[in-house]
């Protein structure tokens, strides 16, 4: 089990419970995202709660990524997407960047590599793009199938590709998220689990001399599990981005169609 690379990945009940035929069942899932909320929130909490003039690194860390996150909203929809969007894309750029960070360390569940939970993000952004879209645009919102600047013969071919596009949003805004993590957690359980397997190996070769060289070559397995590791850190907060990023230009189109 321990050098099963799917096995981190089983969903386990830890309070089973049914209301009205559902399962709604207390999870390492439910878990896992109650933490990655309680954990983004007791953090800015804690860091913004000097509000010091001469901020210290935590703080500094919180202003950084509040700022980094509304310049994005702003450059991505302008000043009316950063007074009504920006406390929502930065829950969800919260959320999955904490969500992301827990799962890096041993025995703790991640959100983010199961595609009901990216699924379930995505249909919300696009609903809400939807929603949006017809409250501020009424029928204009369909300007968004139509680009403008391109001559009416070609709307025969872009606008079937537009309304393609427009429904295979949720598709790959989930896919994107989930498949990053499920497959750079599955490399490095793999490459990890090499160490013990090799060094296994070694101990049970009764060439002492063919025994040591399979030890030494169990550093290169070792070596790349570092390096992924931290490579891993990296894509939780490109993945967050990311995920937010769309988040914006899809909340444009609500905002802007046509454009």
């Amino acid at each position: 089990m321990a050098n099963d690379p799917i096995h981190q990945f089983h969903i386990e009940n830890w309070l089973p419970l049914q209301v009205g035929g559902y399962d709604v069942s207390f999870t390492t899932a439910s878990a896992a995202m109650v933490a990655a909320v309680g954990g983004a929130a007791l953090f800015m909490t804690w860091a913004m709660k000097p509000a010091a003039l001469t901020p210290g690194r935590a703080q500094v860390a919180a202003e950084s990524l509040y700022g980094f996150i509304r310049n994005m909203v702003q450059d991505a929809t302008g000043a009316e997407g950063v007074r009504r969007f920006f406390p929502f894309v930065f829950t969800l750029f919260m959320f999955i960047f904490a969500a992301n960070l827990l799962g890096m360390f041993p025995y703790f569940f991640t959100p983010t590599s199961q595609i009901v939970i990216t699924a379930t993000m995505a249909l919300i952004v696009f609903v809400s793009v939807i929603v949006l879209g017809f409250a501020k645009n009424g029928l204009k919102f369909f300007k968004l199938f139509f680009p403008s600047g391109i001559p009416w013969p070609l709307y025969f071919v872009v606008t079937p590709i537009e309304i393609l596009s427009f429904f295979s949003r949720p598709l790959s805004h989930s896919v994107r998220l989930w498949a990053n993590i499920l497959a750079g957690h599955l490399v490095l359980k793999v490459f990890a689990g090499f160490v013990p397997q090799i060094l296994d190996f070694s101990h049970q070769m009764t060439n002492p001399a063919l025994g040591a060289l399979a030890m030494v070559g169990s550093l290169l397995p070792l070596v790349m599990t570092v390096a992924l590791f931290a490579l891993e850190f990296l894509v939780a907060f490109l993945q967050a981005y990311v995920f937010a990023m769309l988040t914006c230009v899809y909340l444009n189109d609500a905002l802007h169609p046509g454009h």
